[in-house]
């Protein structure tokens, strides 16, 4: 099958190329290299370094004709979405739709569009389930849920169906350590540094931290699944900073303690996502957070 993926060549993107081109897809990645990087990579993929709200993109996506999209191209900083709300809207929300255009134009039979917890905002209830209001607190949530309205609204009015998927707090190799969003990431290269790592607010705030692997196979999942649908993925439970914190310190033998400073403007103190929707379809998560740490930790030279 042919299938693209936007943001190929970042975290989560190059991890679906991984596991499609093991799986004997063909597949074309369209990346800018802004935040991905050429050496997350696959060699087996046809390359393409462009900005998908280009001309030059729509070219190719429909000399190529995938089958299906995977989008995961996005601007993905909270922080900078609140610096910088035109950019975090120009590439996240009209890029979208640009997107949705080219695949109707190629032929394509479904899109599976990355979304965010970050949709929900402060939440109601936990565990936050598809049926949760949404009430975003940053630019970043408002411009990762405005495009699901767009592709709904756009796929019924053309032969093209997808699926939505809302991501909890993903975490694995490959993850980048130098801007706020990859918790995990910025501890371990903390430690690995013998550096002390920075807390905002008092580390009892709770997220849903899921292992990239898991990520991967609820994607693989729903080529086949799910059509018209949204759906979380997730752990289903919580898991504080401080926690998190004391069992990495574990894994690396270290004992730094954290700096605790001010909360920032637009984190959420509590949040974990039910994953009830997509497990009864027949995805479940196979990695806890202590395995996908070790999975990590048992990995970090190779």
């Amino acid at each position: 099958m042919k299938i693209l993926v936007t943001g190929g060549c970042g975290f989560i993107g190059s991890h679906i190329v991984d596991e499609l081109i093991s799986n004997g897809h063909e597949v074309m990645v369209i990346d800018n290299l802004s935040t991905g990087l050429i050496t997350n990579l696959n060699k087996s993929a046809y390359f393409c370094e462009v900005d998908f709200m280009t001309s030059e993109a729509e070219r190719l996506i429909i000399e190529f004709q995938p089958e299906i999209v995977f989008h995961h191209a996005a601007q993905v900083s909270v922080q900078k979405s609140m610096f910088n709300p035109i950019d975090d809207a120009t590439t996240n929300i009209l890029g979208t739709i640009k997107l949705l255009e080219y695949c109707s134009n190629a032929g394509v039979k479904k899109i599976i569009y990355a979304s965010s917890a970050a949709a929900y905002g402060n939440p109601n209830y936990l565990p936050i389930d598809e049926e949760h209001p949404i009430r975003p607190v940053s630019y970043y949530g408002i411009s990762k849920h405005t495009p699901e309205q767009y592709i709904k609204t756009f796929c019924s009015t053309k032969e093209l169906s997808f699926t939505i998927l809302r991501y909890a707090n993903v975490y694995g190799k490959r993850q980048d350590s130098t801007g706020e969003g990859g918790v995990i990431a910025i501890f371990l290269d903390r430690l690995l540094n013998k550096e002390v790592p920075i807390f905002f607010g008092d580390g009892e705030q709770t997220r849903d931290f899921i292992y990239v692997k898991d990520i991967v196979n609820a994607n693989l999942f729903v080529i086949n699944n799910g059509d018209n649908e949204v759906f979380n993925v997730s752990t289903g439970s919580g898991v504080s900073l401080n926690n998190l914190y004391d069992l990495m310190n574990k894994g690396l033998n270290t004992n730094i303690s954290p700096k605790y400073e001010r909360p920032r403007k637009g984190d959420i103190l509590h949040s974990y996502l039910d994953n009830g929707k997509l497990r009864e379809l027949g995805w479940s998560p196979q990695y806890s957070i202590e395995s996908g740490l070790n999975d990590i930790l048992d990995n970090l030279d190779k």
